[in-house]
């Protein structure tokens, strides 16, 4: 059944940008691949250490402390550390449903604003992040399980995400009005 977004949609808007892309888009572009790489292999590692926790709890009746919560360190890493190349392809969540019903400058207009918004809530979440890690490190905080495992640990991998994907979002940002001024 064919829809009358298919096409906007589909559209891959980072092959555009790479062609366009400066050297700070490059290298993220880079890092965001390496990531991305990593993060896989993160959440088939919580995968796996979560089927280990329950063969062992339901068969051997074994206690599964340090899986659970290793399994939500890696899976909280990779999710904040490959929001950035998540960006990078546009695939997290806008407002395309009425892009079929406004001009292209309102198009642009709203993109734009969207941009913009995001990377005011992730440079403030960033900034969070970075006092919150300072905050579990000077207080050695640890979290609450028999485990115990410093709370830096995922702190920092959601402080490194937000702060990549902060960047992400002003090269966009930067790009479009780059791309917007050498059209006019």
């Amino acid at each position: 059944m064919a829809h009358g977004l298919d096409d906007v949609e589909t559209e891959s808007p980072a092959a555009a940008v790479a062609a366009a892309a400066g050297p700070m888009d490059r290298v993220l572009a880079r890092l965001n691949y390496l990531i991305v790489v990593l993060s896989s292999v993160a959440l088939v590692v919580a995968s796996l250490v979560l089927t280990y926790s329950v063969v062992t709890r339901y068969f051997l009746h074994l206690s599964t402390d340090w899986q659970d919560e290793l399994s939500v360190f890696l899976i909280v890493g990779a999710v904040f550390m490959s929001s950035a190349a998540i960006q990078a392809r546009r695939g997290h969540v806008a407002i395309e449903a009425i892009v079929g019903l406004l001009s292209p400058r309102a198009n642009w207009i709203r993109l734009l604003l969207v941009d913009l918004a995001s990377f005011v809530f992730c440079a403030f979440f960033a900034w969070k992040s970075w006092t919150l890690l300072h905050e579990a490190m000077v207080e050695e905080f640890h979290s609450g399980s028999t485990w115990a495992p410093p709370l830096w640990i995922p702190y920092s991998l959601m402080t490194v995400g937000m702060t990549l994907l902060s960047i992400q979002l002003l090269l966009q940002l930067a790009g479009e009005l780059r791309r917007r001024s050498s059209a006019s």
